[in-house]
């Protein structure tokens, strides 16, 4: 039973306990902190014995938090428990919490394993709020597919090369109806994608750009689009990584795959408006044919690059996927996502994204929806006169690495994104996720559920 000392204590949920006196010492007992704490002891339910746990939520709750708490829900629950069957019965606050702690149960919940005896379990969730359980159906859906998209984030670059991720999305699209449209190896280089077809063009597998579309009869708004970074893995090319760096590197498609997941939650949940996915698909490999330091190259945005750093690559991508959509999709909003800097930690930590826009009203949504959703978000500042010049060249329109690493590297990368949104000026959103993607060495599916409530999907 997962909820806050008062909430856990409460005649609703002291009437399903089978002891009652037992669960109130217990409880008493418990100074949950800043982190929460758990406490167990063993009942008996119909002569079989069963082991009874108390999550019990932090009291402490800032502004930049959710009132959720899901951060403590997961740390939690994901170490109690056991083989066969768990129930969960998360003892909400507020009916509205409902979804922020289903989609942080669900991260407990890992799916990709390559161990030889895995874990059996079946767990059963329950939402109960203060007029009793509450509809699972949106919670459940987004459960789902963070769970894949955590699986997807986990998967090595040996199982989820760019080809097999390219094979991924058309099944994806093929048994949603939607639309999908490949442009893949050489092609890319022949139409003037020289982000990605640089970055992955030495890689064993070509690089690709793929687009999603769903577009529902009767489609009503403009389109929405996510743009998300899909590095399948990032060696740091020629400005190669070092060891302890490299590792890890595997999660480097965090972006991609949360516009993936997210848009199979808008298919799924008939979204009215139109709603495309780009996945700038690469790897940063090394080979003869490898993108060099001071390389001249031309994105699709028509903006020359000179290179001074092979290893701030997810920029490069990013930038030919936000030019495409600006081009040919006549967007509403553009949100790319993007595990794309250590610098975002640096700034805003391990469970906050680092978001920037040029919308004050889509900025503030972002941070709503990060409260609401649990994906918590934190805004960069965006002063594109300040950070411009860090990408000076003499040779190119810009270079793509910056010339100052201790002037606001975050929005700085951020800001070479938008550098690409040529005769765009519409509201767009960057999603820094670099930390929060990729947790204790695995994926959480970060971004579904921020993208599910920042666009209403599922309501």
């Amino acid at each position: 039973m997962v909820g806050r000392q008062g909430r856990l204590l409460s005649n609703q949920v002291l009437a399903l306990v089978p002891d009652a006196e037992l669960w109130r010492a217990m409880l008493t007992d418990l100074s949950p902190g800043d982190e929460g704490s758990t406490h167990s002891t063993w009942v008996r339910l119909n002569t079989i014995a069963k082991q009874l746990v108390a999550c019990v939520l932090p009291e402490p709750c800032s502004r930049y938090n959710s009132p959720a708490r899901p951060h403590a829900i997961s740390d939690l629950v994901k170490n109690v428990y056991g083989k066969g069957t768990t129930s969960i019965l998360l003892a909400l606050d507020e009916d509205a919490h409902s979804f922020a702690a289903g989609c942080a149960l669900a991260r407990t919940l890992p799916v990709y394993s390559r161990k030889e005896n895995g874990k059996d379990r079946e767990v059963v969730v329950a939402l109960l709020g203060p007029n009793g359980l509450v509809d699972p159906t949106r919670a459940d859906l987004a459960a789902s597919i963070i769970r894949n998209v955590g699986a997807l984030v986990d998967m090595p670059t040996n199982e989820l090369n760019t080809t097999v991720f390219v094979d991924r999305a058309r099944k994806l699209a093929e048994s949603l109806g939607a639309q999908i449209t490949v442009i893949e190896g050489e092609a890319l280089d022949q139409a003037g994608y020289g982000g990605l077809w640089n970055v992955g063009k030495t890689a064993p597998n070509p690089p690709a750009l793929v687009v999603l579309s769903h577009i529902p009869a009767g489609a009503s708004g403009e389109p929405i689009v996510w743009v998300g970074k899909g590095v399948v893995y990032d060696t740091g090319g020629l400005s190669l990584k070092e060891r302890a760096h490299m590792v890890g590197m595997k999660c480097d498609m965090g972006g991609a795959a949360a516009a993936f997941g997210a848009f199979e939650a808008a298919v799924r949940s008939n979204h009215k408006a139109p709603v495309h996915a780009i996945l700038c698909l690469a790897e940063n490999s090394i080979g003869p044919e490898a993108l060099r330091p001071d390389d001249v190259i031309t994105l699709y945005s028509g903006k020359t690059v000179e290179i001074n750093n092979t290893d701030a690559e997810g920029r490069l991508v990013l930038g030919d996927g936000v030019a495409y959509a600006a081009k040919h999709l006549s967007p509403s909003v553009i949100v790319d996502l993007a595990t794309l800097t250590g610098a975002q930690l640096v700034a805003t930590g391990k469970r906050h994204a680092a978001i920037m826009s040029n919308d004050e009203a889509l900025e503030a949504r972002a941070v709503a929806a990060g409260k609401s959703s649990g994906d918590l978000t934190h805004a960069l500042p965006y002063c594109p006169e300040f950070f411009r010049s860090e990408f000076r060249s003499k040779v190119a329109d810009m270079k793509n690495s910056v010339k100052d690493r201790m002037n606001a590297q975050a929005s700085c990368a951020g800001q070479f994104v938008a550098n690409h949104l040529v005769d765009y000026e519409g509201p767009w959103l960057h999603i820094d996720l670099a930390g929060p993607a990729f947790v204790d060495e695995r994926g959480t599916g970060y971004g579904v559920a921020l993208l599910m409530d920042l666009f209403d999907i599922g309501i």
